[in-house]
């Protein structure tokens, strides 16, 4: 067994394929799926911050808080897509499909209306 817990094996006559102990890998991708569970709580914080009576939260890291929700929305399936794959986990992978899915619409809603809608010019048609 290697330091980093990842041991390749034989597959197919011969062909070595690096895999992740079973163990180690369902701790990750519990691990991961908490992490993406909690991006619509990281986002909402500065909302909560500012109802809780701390307005200054919402507006030095409002939009650092975005980031980090936007970035763990879009990570934690990746990884989680990378850690399937080396872990050899067929049923946490759709799992981690569906998330990628679920977090794809907010991020393609944040595009248009964020990015493309607010280039149009007042009134005009883009």
């Amino acid at each position: 067994m290697s330091p980093s817990r990842i041991v390749t094996e034989d597959r197919r006559g011969g062909e070595k394929q690096a895999r992740l102990e079973p163990a180690r890998a369902d701790r990750i991708i519990r691990a991961l799926s908490w992490w993406w569970a909690s991006a619509p709580l990281i986002l909402c914080t500065p909302l909560i911050a500012y109802a809780a009576g701390l307005p200054d939260v919402r507006r030095e890291a409002g939009g650092v808080f975005g980031l980090v929700a936007l970035v763990t929305a879009v990570l934690a399936p990746t990884a989680g897509l990378v850690v399937t794959r080396l872990g050899d986990r067929r049923k946490a992978r759709g799992r981690f499909l569906i998330m990628a899915a679920v977090s794809s619409v907010p991020i393609l809603f944040f595009l248009f209306f964020g990015v493309l809608y607010s280039e149009c010019p007042s009134g005009g048609r883009c």
